[in-house]
């Protein structure tokens, strides 16, 4: 009996397989018709003004074939000549068209086993024999075709056949991209509930039933899989913590952090949902009808990046959740830069969008946002009146609650810190990328860039995750920013109000950025009256202390116990506290 259920999955697979990409197959043929070959030829092209002009090209949606086409469907499909006609080249780089290594991934065929990286706990879960079944969309640009095929093979293959009534295969033919690729997806999916996967992805086992369980019991869940990593290298299957969730800092850039120790200790079920205040976006399960009724995508938003966030803030905000699911696990080839081309930019592309995001979802906070992200201030990002007519009408909470019930652990910049500009003479050290130091000439307040703005918070030097450090404690060792670690013997801490000595913290000079004097430099900040108290090292022999009062304190040197030195040679610490409601844009 066992023998036939799988010949009979097996014959399904192969079938779904054939539907898919016949006519993927069919478009590598030259077109004889001139008009088609002009609407493709004229697809994506740029207008007059300069911006991509929008195309409509037919949507081809699979259904499962029936029975007596099955054998007439797998005499025609060739997977092998399918493959092999896209396959790399001798002497090609196998990395260069899909920034992973794309030999290996036409070695490894369209099928393969992987490790089941669930806790164990998982396999006796239960669920509805009621399920309703899912639309698949996977949306590509220009993918592999081993990993396409991969990724749909793995579906078939991994989940129950009756969950699955359609896998809709969407091309951006290079113009719609993700975002508006997803909505074309979603509006000619014909099930209940939608699932959005990448095209480079091989899902594990039983992962599919957790997710529809979740939005069967509240169609106002959006739930999303522990996402296990593929090396981009070897393709090697990796599994990925269950203790971690979604997460972002004021410059709207996504990471992945630990779950708050609270959480934590309230979960006595490794099986339970953990509650995300973002998705990944790139992975997840919607009813159709709430991703149709909280407004499906910003369509305005370009291409990719950003659209994770607007989603997130609308569900959440809007009267829904987010959850990951641990015994649902997909594995995902994350690649260390994008294969294809962003007309505007990379940069500005992501700008845009989160600009987007912050103007309609972030309410006062926003501050936060362009104080994080300079550079996004003055960049176009079209209109949004029809996005805030849409958070109007679906009576959403503020970004305050959202702060408050969803994302405590996102501090507050002004109540958590005092920014600082750490300055040399007239030159101000300020960060290059993410790990250099260099120094600058220093920028006044209101213009002051996000790299000269230096964060004290006990028991660190900050900007945003990254910490000051010295590479070690020896003569010659360099300055850089590294991420952030309390317990980094190496990332100089400022003293809290007990420690009221002052204490080498390395044997460096910051500002000639290596090593040449006995000490590096020392901040404290202490309670002071209502405001706070700064006190800098100064290159080994001196101290100062600013102190903010009703009126400006002057700079005055302080004779300490290393001795007096003259002004040309101080490093001051020059602190400003954030009042409340100041605006940093």
């Amino acid at each position: 009996m066992r023998r036939i259920r799988a010949n009979a999955i097996l014959i399904l697979t192969v079938a779904w397989i054939l539907g898919t990409f016949y006519y993927l197959w069919q478009d590598s043929k030259p077109s004889s018709s001139t008009s088609s070959g002009s609407q493709l030829k004229n697809h994506g092209q740029k207008s007059s003004s300069g911006r991509l002009e929008e195309r409509t090209l037919p949507l081809i949606v699979t259904h499962a074939p029936k029975l007596e086409q099955q054998a007439q469907l797998l005499g025609q499909f060739d997977e092998k000549a399918f493959l092999s006609s896209k396959q790399l080249k001798a002497g090609e780089d196998p990395y260069r068209e899909h920034a992973f290594n794309l030999q290996e991934s036409d070695r490894l065929g369209s099928e393969r086993a992987i490790r089941d990286t669930r806790h164990y706990r998982c396999a006796s879960m239960t669920f509805d024999p009621d399920l309703p079944p899912t639309s698949i969309i996977i949306t590509f640009h220009n993918e592999a075709r081993s990993t396409l095929l991969r990724t749909i093979k793995s579906v078939l293959m991994r989940s129950p056949p009756h969950l699955i009534q359609e896998i809709i295969l969407v091309d951006d033919f290079s113009s719609d991209r993700l975002i508006r690729s997803r909505v074309r997806g979603a509006s000619a999916a014909s099930a209940s509930i939608l699932t959005f996967l990448d095209s480079h992805c091989e899902v594990n086992a039983d992962w599919l039933q957790p997710m529809i369980q979740r939005v069967k019991e509240d169609h106002t869940r959006v739930v999303s899989p522990i996402i296990d990593v593929i090396s981009l290298d070897n393709f090697a299957y990796l599994a990925a913590s269950a203790d971690l969730r979604g997460g972002f800092d004021w410059s709207l850039h996504f990471k992945w952090e630990q779950i708050p120790i609270e959480q934590k200790m309230a979960r006595n079920d490794p099986t339970q949902p953990i509650r995300t205040p973002v998705i990944a976006g790139g992975i997840f399960v919607m009813d159709k009808s709430w991703f149709n009724h909280l407004g499906q995508y910003d369509t305005h938003m370009d291409i990719w990046g950003g659209e994770n966030f607007e989603l997130s803030f609308r569900v959440w905000m809007c009267g829904g959740s987010l959850e990951i699911l641990p015994c649902s696990r997909v594995g995902h080839v994350f690649r260390k830069r994008h294969p294809y081309d962003f007309p505007e930019g990379n940069a500005l592309t992501y700008i845009k969008n989160t600009r987007r995001a912050a103007e309609v979802w972030m309410d006062e906070y926003k501050q936060y946002y362009y104080a994080a992200r300079p550079s996004a201030q003055g960049k176009a990002f079209g209109s949004i009146a029809d996005r805030l007519s849409l958070r109007r009408k679906l009576n959403c909470n503020s970004f305050r609650w959202y702060l408050e019930n969803v994302y405590p652990e996102l501090k507050i910049p002004e109540q958590e810190a005092a920014y600082s500009l750490l300055k040399q003479g007239g030159l101000c050290l300020e960060s290059h990328g993410t790990d250099s130091l260099g120094l600058a000439e220093c920028k006044t307040t209101p213009n002051i860039p996000a790299s000269q703005k230096w964060t004290l918070i006990e028991p660190q030097i900050r900007q945003h995750d990254l910490c000051l450090a010295i590479t070690a404690f020896t003569a010659g060792s360099k300055v850089r920013l590294e991420p952030c670690n309390i317990k980094e013997s190496r990332q100089p801490h400022a003293q809290g109000q007990r420690r009221a000595n002052l204490q080498p913290m390395a044997h460096c000079d910051i500002f000639s950025i290596t090593c040449t004097r006995n000490i590096l430099w020392q901040v404290s900040v202490r309670g002071f009256d209502s405001g706070f108290l700064v006190t800098a090292a100064v290159a080994g022999y001196e101290s100062l202390d600013l102190r903010r009062g009703s009126q400006a304190a002057p700079l005055q040197p302080v004779r300490s116990h290393f001795g007096l030195v003259s002004e040309a040679d101080l490093i001051v610490a020059e602190a400003r506290e954030l009042t409340e409601g100041s605006s940093l844009s």
